[in-house]
């Protein structure tokens, strides 16, 4: 690729940041109004290369050029709601607690003026999220968050955009505006960066790829669209397949001594003027199999606040947990020591120095954010998660500096490390390179293939369910209308 009018062009045979150094033996440029899509596997190095196109250019022995001055160049990253807000909860617990949550803006707050402005209200309405404005920004689902992160990067016109894992969250109809959104951003002369680890995600309106392995960067791809599935096979070379996993004990440390996992019963949930969950029941006995549906916004989240005992709101409704209705003795405790979990947003509560092992090892407790002293037993268990998904050597790594791949598999491996007789796995595949969603897929089936054993399986895609989830067992949650006037 050669373009005289290009916005940056890497010129040095390495690049870094942070520490990471990535090769880079073929220099590449970036234009205005062209679409890259930069793939490889977890931990390859996108985020990193990211990181140094946004903010890097000056840093050790980096040599880009281009007028960095005159660029507007603007990264999204999942963690930014705390740059957004200004704080940084570390006590996942509380999130749902309205005294811990006085602080936290709502969006009309955090925003101001700018939602009055004819560009943020297009944008909102193109991206389906007009009723957004009087919610706290922690109540926002992963893609409403998501959406609301892109359209505030967008209002600022940039020259270059970079997005890292943009479709992890989205459910489908919103993928399919957001790509519309972007492709129509690119021909208005903005430069797009799509930062993806799986083929299947690589957009139609594609002009070049360049792919990462072993951060290494490879020569830049011109996308040929007649020949799109050459490509694509030819891409899969950046993923290793990784061998059998070997899983290490997972029989739950609790007895399964009951009939009902859970049972919701007309619950409601609402915060203020807004309605969240409205008259909603499912039940799920000991042993079944389950997957949970919804579009963005519909609730899920919100529902499974109330079965992992999280949301106060649960005592005002009728529910029962592990044949017990709540608000009738246990603690939350006993719930929690039950229940294997993990959700979209659960990364950004492991922000505090931990090392890779000591959050794998917290999954032997029964909450997040929250350390206690690790034993010679407890570092052995978690030893071996790590080394089941291949991350032994990242043991001592500070949690906060792997690429979200990385994380999103460590918490997984914590999430199996609990040995729980209730899995609730919110989007567990969320961020995950193709092989490491087949390892986790795995995982899960081998898991979950024991007497007594229930799952709630969440997901924007309905080819991830697993095959051990009947057909009957689906349950589709529905956004409530209208709202309390």
């Amino acid at each position: 690729m050669s373009n005289k009018k290009y916005l940056l062009r890497a010129e040095s045979d390495t690049l870094q940041y942070t520490g990471v150094k990535l090769l880079n033996p073929h220099p590449f440029e970036i234009a205005a109004g062209k679409t890259y899509v930069i793939i490889g596997e977890n931990g390859a190095g996108k985020t990193t290369l990211g990181k140094i196109i946004e903010r890097g250019w000056n840093i050790g022995m980096n040599r880009i050029l281009g007028d960095k001055k005159a660029l507007r160049i603007k990264s999204i990253e999942f963690t930014d709601i705390h740059s957004l807000t200004g704080c940084n909860d570390t006590y996942y617990q509380q999130r749902f607690e309205s005294t811990a949550n006085d602080s936290i803006p709502t969006v009309e707050q955090l925003i101001g003026g700018k939602m009055s402005e004819q560009r943020w209200l297009e944008l909102c309405h193109s991206l389906s999220i007009d009723d957004v404005r009087h919610k706290r920004i922690n109540y926002l689902s992963s893609g409403e968050l998501r959406k609301f992160l892109i359209i505030n990067m967008l209002t600022e016109q940039p020259d270059l955009l970079i997005i890292d894992n943009p479709y992890i969250g989205l459910d489908a109809a919103s993928r399919d505006l957001f790509n519309n959104l972007i492709a129509d951003l690119a021909k208005r002369g903005t430069a797009i960066m799509l930062l993806l680890c799986n083929t299947i995600d690589i957009p139609s309106y594609t002009d070049y790829i360049l792919p990462l392995k072993r951060l290494s960067i490879g020569e830049m791809i011109n996308y040929d669209h007649n020949n799109e599935n050459g490509i694509r096979h030819q891409l899969e070379a950046l993923f290793e397949v990784p061998q059998q996993i070997n899983l290490p004990a997972t029989t739950p440390t609790s007895p399964i001594d009951y009939d009902i996992a859970f049972a919701l019963k007309h619950c409601n949930v609402s915060y203020g003027n807004n309605i969240i969950l409205h008259d909603v029941s499912w039940q799920v006995q000991a042993g079944e199999k389950w997957a949970l549906l919804g579009k963005n916004g519909s609730g899920k989240s919100t529902l499974l606040s109330l079965v992992y005992a999280d949301n106060p709101q649960g005592y005002r409704n009728d529910i029962t947990i592990f044949d017990h209705r709540r608000g009738t003795g246990e603690s939350i405790w006993d719930i929690k020591r039950r229940i294997g979990y993990i959700s979209p947003e659960m990364h950004l509560y492991f922000n505090n120095g931990e090392t890779l092992m000591a959050v794998v090892a917290s999954g032997l407790h029964d909450n997040v954010g929250c350390f206690r002293r690790i034993n010679d037993e407890q570092q052995a268990i978690a030893m071996q998660w790590l080394q089941a998904f291949g991350l032994e050597t990242l043991a001592d790594r500070y949690f906060n500096t792997l690429s979200s791949g990385e994380q999103r598999l460590a918490l997984i491996a914590r999430t199996f490390a609990h040995r729980a007789s209730l899995l609730i796995l919110d989007e567990p595949l969320h961020g995950l390179d193709m092989a490491r969603k087949r390892l986790v897929a795995q995982a899960i089936a081998r898991i979950t293939a024991a007497d007594g054993i229930s799952l709630v399986y969440v997901t924007h895609y309905e080819h991830e369910i697993p095959p051990i989830i009947p057909r009957e067992h689906i349950f589709t949650l529905s956004k409530p209308t209208p709202n309390k006037p």
